[in-house]
């Protein structure tokens, strides 16, 4: 039985994934929001995509995807293009500034991840891999184990 003053799972989940994320995001600098940088990395991931998918990506509505695409095309990181699949709809992709921006990005974050994990033994940074694995909704809906 846990003590009434301990933080309970969930609560140490989330605040871990804050300490990840303000590291995370301290690494970008002041001229890169958080949310503008995960569209980077989702476009630059997705190779040249929909609006649409950028906004299920990040979990937002469509129209606010455009008002950061827009950012993001302002600043020269991206560029729309026609679907080539479909005149009446735009694509989105990154222009060779926004693929050195995500390469910084991503350097940053597995840099602030190495730090932050590095508090971690090598058996409790797999312990913890495995735990969050079987945690994972995506991994548990592929495998099998989703009824655990």
């Amino acid at each position: 039985m846990r003590d009434a003053d301990e933080p309970s799972l969930d609560e140490l989940l989330m605040g871990a994934a804050r300490a990840l994320r303000r590291r995370w995001a301290a690494g970008l600098g002041p001229d890169l929001a958080p949310h503008d940088a995960r569209a980077l990395r989702v476009i630059g991931h997705h190779g040249p995509t929909r609006l649409g998918v950028v906004a299920d990506r990040l979990r937002i509505a469509p129209r606010s995807a455009t008002d950061v695409v827009d950012r993001l095309e302002s600043r020269g990181l991206v560029s729309r293009a026609p679907d080539p699949d479909d005149r009446r709809a735009m694509t989105v992709a990154l222009t060779e500034m926004g693929e050195s921006v995500l390469a910084e990005v991503d350097a940053a974050r597995r840099a602030g991840a190495d730090d932050f994990f590095g508090a971690l033994s090598e058996h409790e940074g797999a312990s913890l891999a495995s735990i969050l694995t079987r945690l994972d909704p995506r991994e548990a809906s592929t495998s099998g184990r989703a009824g655990r």
